[in-house]
């Protein structure tokens, strides 16, 4: 439904490369490089800078480049609409999350399997602005970040969780025995923190800030997993979502305290491409959401 040529242009604008580009469509380079001149004498525009190595786009051919990935994303959804009206959805569910949200989504992908048992479901531990950057190449389906983040970038939006983050440190710390502890307390403490590119490393230094709390982290890692297992050596203390204890449990020998002053709640929800319609895949994950979203709003 859509020209090889204009699928191998995509592969080369992600692959950034002519042999990384031909293995991912299992193609030869050169079949692969004749492909793209068929286009651009087509065209009748060069899309691809000339070089002895691929050496990046043409203005021209990044508006090719974004008018195939559009091309390319319509005809996938028009397969899922023609298959859903036979066996119902089959296909590939590509879904971006934020590291802290990692534990959490089970609760999303599990309720969406059990309703369409022929999707396989991708699950990729990816910061924010990756995840949108994929979402504007039609490279994921949908995402889960930090319900903020994704309404200034202009994506639609379905709050699930809200949820508020604990000190994670030593049982037998200085901080033993205590119910609650300040977040300007907390920033004294030799903190293990999810790097700065990530979105809930920026929403926690935002509120030091509005503190007036001067922190530097004395480790940082992209995963959650690291971080648990470094709080659990009994040096670092850290700041993570409730959430992701009551999935993986508290390491031994680790508390979790609240943390007040204040006492800040954070959003984090699905996020998808607004369009219409919208592929069955994504409206089926939409109403998966909206339906959790209403059970964690129920009181217990």
């Amino acid at each position: 439904m859509i020209s090889r040529k204009y699928l191998y242009l995509i592969a080369l604008a992600r692959e950034k490369h002519f042999g990384r580009a031909a293995a991912a469509c299992h193609v030869s380079p050169s079949t692969l490089s004749a492909a793209i001149r068929d286009l651009e004498t087509e065209l009748g525009v060069a899309v691809v800078e000339r070089g002895k190595q691929f050496a990046g786009l043409t203005p021209e051919g990044r508006s090719v480049v974004e008018y195939a990935q559009r091309m390319a994303a319509s005809a996938e959804g028009l397969k899922q609409e023609l298959a859903s009206l036979r066996d119902g959805l089959i296909g590939r569910l590509r879904l971006g999350v934020i590291p802290t949200a990692l534990t959490v989504v089970a609760a999303l992908t599990s309720s969406f399997s059990r309703r369409h048992a022929h999707v396989t479901a991708e699950v990729l531990s990816l910061a924010t602005d990756e995840i949108l950057a994929r979402l504007r190449r039609f490279e994921l389906d949908a995402g889960i970040v930090y319900v903020e983040s994704a309404q200034v970038a202009g994506f639609d939006v379905v709050p699930i969780w809200h949820e508020r983050h604990v000190l994670l440190t030593g049982a037998s710390g200085r901080f033993a025995g205590r119910e609650a502890v300040s977040w300007a307390e907390a920033a004294t403490a030799p903190l293990a923190l999810l790097t700065p590119d990530m979105q809930n490393r920026k929403t926690i230094d935002a509120v030091f800030a509005r503190v007036g709390a001067e922190v530097t982290a004395m480790l940082e890692t992209n995963s959650i997993v690291s971080i648990l297992a470094h709080v659990g050596s009994g040096h670092w203390s850290s700041i993570v979502p409730r959430a992701v204890l009551e999935q993986v449990g508290t390491p031994p020998g680790v508390i979790a305290i609240e943390l007040v002053e204040p006492a800040v709640d954070w959003a984090t929800g699905l996020v998808t491409l607004p369009r219409e319609p919208q592929p069955p895949m994504v409206a089926a994950l939409v109403a998966e959401a909206r339906a959790l979203a209403e059970t964690f709003e129920k009181p217990a």
